[in-house]
């Protein structure tokens, strides 16, 4: 089969996010391998990070360590050297052979091995811009600066992204306007319209717009082009995040590719991928 990239239909092109650096149903998350796979063959590819003790990032999704490796303890009162001696678990709770990676570590993984020109790295900084301090900004541009053409920084603090991004030449930049009671709100109010203006003000320069693909749905259920809408004022959108390919996702991204979304957060690219076909 070929590689799960992206989709076609009727034009216009899909790409299929690798979610937390997955190729395939039952894949880890973070691996090394994966990510850097996904980059060589053109991928969009999708990594977490958070701030750990010595004001750099794991890449890591919680902010706790016990799910996702096999260490103990917060991630932000483990060292840099504490998290490289962990190893990542896999979804059943087993250990891997694959250590727990920081940031610079990926970065320069990524410098070394090379990547694709249409492969794009999203960084997914978890915490808020309270967490940020001056060593911390300054680790991550010092991290990614040398690779970071082949990344977007994402978050759905819009002001952290600003904080982190500002002044880093070739990073691109993505916002998620979905958390903090949003959707809640906009599940009561139905102003579609009044949240892609809320988005677009929040975080001016991001290029992609991730939202809750049941958003996406709801809105076109109930009249509202929420994609149309948002592309209109010149933004791409990712509806995420599509965890399996079976029959009830199928039907979700079918609707979801003719409202031309630009991209599909997904945990199985590859299943996913062969059921559209199929």
């Amino acid at each position: 089969m070929t590689d799960p990239i992206t989709i076609v239909r009727n034009g216009h092109k899909t790409w299929l996010k690798w979610h937390r650096g997955r190729r395939r149903a039952g894949d880890p998350a973070f691996t090394g391998e994966r990510i850097l796979e996904g980059m060589r063959l053109g991928a969009s590819v999708e990594v977490d990070l958070v701030i750990h003790a010595d004001r750099g990032y794991a890449v890591l999704h919680d902010l706790s360590v016990e799910r996702e490796t096999t260490g103990t303890g917060k991630v932000a009162e483990l060292s840099a050297a504490q998290l490289r001696s962990l190893f990542l678990r896999d979804e059943d709770g087993q250990p891997l052979d694959q250590p727990v990676m920081l940031l610079e570590d990926l970065a320069a993984l990524l410098a070394e091995s090379g990547a694709h020109s249409d492969a794009l790295l999203q960084l997914d900084y978890k915490e808020d811009a309270l967490a940020l301090d001056e060593r911390a900004i300054t680790t991550f541009k010092d991290s990614i600066a040398p690779v970071a053409r082949h990344m977007i920084l994402s978050s759905g603090d819009a002001a952290s992204v600003q904080l982190l991004s500002d002044g880093v030449d070739g990073l691109r930049i993505g916002y998620d306007p979905c958390h903090d009671g949003a959707l809640e709100r906009l599940a009561v109010s139905r102003d579609f319209v009044g949240f892609v203006a809320d988005a677009i003000a929040a975080s001016p320069n991001a290029e992609m717009i991730y939202l809750a693909y049941p958003l996406v749905l709801e809105a076109d259920h109930l009249g509202f082009d929420i994609v149309a809408a948002f592309h209109a004022r010149g933004r791409r959108i990712d509806a995420y995040t599509i965890k399996a390919a079976n029959a009830d996702s199928r039907v979700a991204v079918e609707r979801l590719l003719a409202l031309k979304v630009d991209q599909i957060t997904t945990d199985d690219p590859e299943g996913l991928a062969a059921l559209v076909a199929g």
